[in-house]
C-alpha cells in the first residue's frame, strides 16, 4: 500500500488576516526544537508500519510557510524522509512557497533534495487586496520569486489565487487571471474567500470595517475564472483546481479519492489503517507529547463503513469528472444507488447532479452550490 506524506510546517513571517491553519511566528519561534520533534514523530511513524506500508509516492510540505525556514532545513526534512519512507521514483514533492521567502539559492538546495513541484501563494495582484489579507509581498515580488522557480529548473508550479475579497470588483479579478496566465504557471488553484471565526479578516468584517463580497458578485467571478482558465488551454480537473494536462496535483487527488495519508507536524490530520487522527495543534504541545517519547495525537476516530462511503462520494463528487460509480461498487460491495437512492434522486430531480460516462458528476449548476450537494452526503 503506498501512502500520500503531508508534512506540517508552523512558522510564518506573519500570520495574515484570513488564516485559521495553525502556525507561529518564525521570529522567536523554537525552530531547532521543532525539527528535532518532527524527526522524533518521522522514526516514530516509520516504526508503527509494517515495511511494505512505508511505500509513499507523493510527499506535500506546507504550513504555515515553509520556505521561511532555510532551504537547508527542508533539504534536512527530505533527507530524513528519504532515509525512513521507501518514496518512489518519480514521486511527486511539493513545497508551499509564499513570495520573498525564496531566491535562487534556496530554490536550487530545494530542487536538488528532490522537489519537483512548487506551490506559491501569491492569492490576489493588488496592493490594497493584498494588504486586505494581510499579506506581506506585492505583486512584482510575485512575479520575481515565480521567475525564479523557473529559473531554477522548476517545471511544476502551481499558483494560489483568492477571489471574493471584501472590495474587489469582478475587473480587477480578470486583470488578476490575466497577470497569472501570462506567467504560464502549470497550476491554478482558486478558492472563494471563506471568512473563519477567529481569523482577523472576520472579525473586521463582522465589525463593519469592511464589506463582504457580495454573494452574487463571488458566483460571478467563479464562473469567469472557469471560462477565462478553459478558454486558455487549462483542465478544470477539480472544483476550485485547473491545470495544463498532465499537471493535475497528484498528492491532492489522492484526498479526492479518499486514499490513506499520513499527516507529520502540529495540527497534522491523517487517514491511514482505518481510522481518522490529528496531532495537536498548538507547537507547545506537540512538542511537549514527542519530549515525552509519546505520539503528538489530540483525538482520533474509527471510520466506519459508513463514514468511508459517505466522504468517498461527496470527495469524489468534487472532481469534474465526478464519482466512478462502478469502482464505488467494487470498492464497497453495493452501488451508489443503493447505498444513496433519495439523495441522488433529489439532487438529480434538483438538475445538481447528472451520470455521464459510468460516473456521477456535478452539473454546471451544481458546481455553484457544490456544498449543498455535498452535505446531502454527510
Amino acid at each position: 500500500m503506498s501512502i500520500g506524506l503531508y508534512i506540517h510546517v508552523p512558522f510564518c513571517i506573519r500570520k495574515c488576516s484570513y488564516c485559521s491553519f495553525a502556525s507561529v511566528p518564525l521570529e522567536g519561534g523554537p525552530v531547532s526544537g521543532y525539527m528535532s520533534a518532527l524527526e522524533r514523530e518521522m522514526e516514530m511513524r516509520a516504526a508503527l508500519l509494517p515495511p511494505g506500508d512505508r511505500s509513499v509516492d507523493s510527499i506535500y510540505i506546507g504550513g504555515g510557510t515553509p520556505t521561511c525556514l532555510s532551504g537547508d532545513d527542508l533539504a534536512g526534512i527530505l533527507e530524513r524522509v528519504f532515509s525512513l519512507f521507501n518514496v518512489a521514483g518519480g514521486a511527486e514533492i511539493t513545497v508551499e512557497a509564499n513570495p520573498g521567502t525564496v531566491d535562487g539559492e534556496k530554490l536550487k538546495i530545494l530542487k536538488n533534495a528532490g522537489v519537483n513541484r512548487i506551490s506559491m501563494g501569491v492569492q490576489a495582484c493588488r496592493r490594497e487586496l493584498l494588504n486586505i489579507l494581510g499579506r506581506l509581498h506585492s505583486y512584482p515580488e510575485a512575479e520575481k520569486s515565480f521567475l525564479e522557480a523557473r529559473h531554477a529548473g522548476f517545471d511544476n508550479i502551481n499558483v494560489d489565487l483568492i477571489f471574493g475579497i471584501p472590495g474587489q470588483s469582478s475587473r480587477q479579478w480578470h486583470e488578476c487571471l490575466e497577470k497569472i496566465i501570462d506567467l504560464e504557471p502549470d497550476h491554478i488553484s482558486a478558492y472563494g474567500l471563506q471568512l473563519e471565526e477567529g481569523t482577523a479578516l472576520s472579525r473586521m468584517v463582522r465589525e463593519g470595517a469592511l464589506n463582504p463580497c457580495p454573494e452574487d458578485l463571488e458566483a460571478e467571478m467563479y464562473r469567469d475564472l472557469i471560462e477565462i482558465l478553459t478558454a486558455r488551454g487549462y483542465v478544470h480537473y477539480e472544483v476550485s483546481n485547473f491545470a495544463v494536462p498532465g499537471r493535475f496535483c497528484r498528492h491532492n487527488l489522492r484526498y479526492w479519492h479518499n486514499r490513506p495519508y499520513l499527516g507529520l507536524g502540529p495540527a497534522a490530520h491523517s487517514c491511514l489503517g482505518g481510522r481518522r487522527f490529528a496531532n495537536e495543534p498548538s507547537l507547545p504541545g506537540y512538542l511537549e507529547k514527542l519530549a515525552a517519547g509519546l505520539l503528538p495525537v489530540s483525538w482520533q476516530e474509527e471510520i466506519g463503513p459508513e463514514t468511508e462511503m459517505s466522504e468517498t462520494v461527496f470527495l469524489g463528487l468534487r472532481l469534474i469528472e465526478g464519482l466512478d460509480v462502478e469502482g464505488f461498487r467494487k470498492r464497497f460491495g453495493r452501488s451508489v444507488d443503493e447505498v444513496y437512492p433519495g439523495e441522488i434522486d433529489r439532487l438529480s430531480g434538483l438538475k445538481l447532479v447528472e451520470r455521464a460516462d459510468g460516473r456521477l458528476r456535478l452539473t454546471r449548476r451544481g458546481l455553484m452550490l457544490g456544498n449543498a450537494v455535498f452535505a446531502e452526503f454527510v
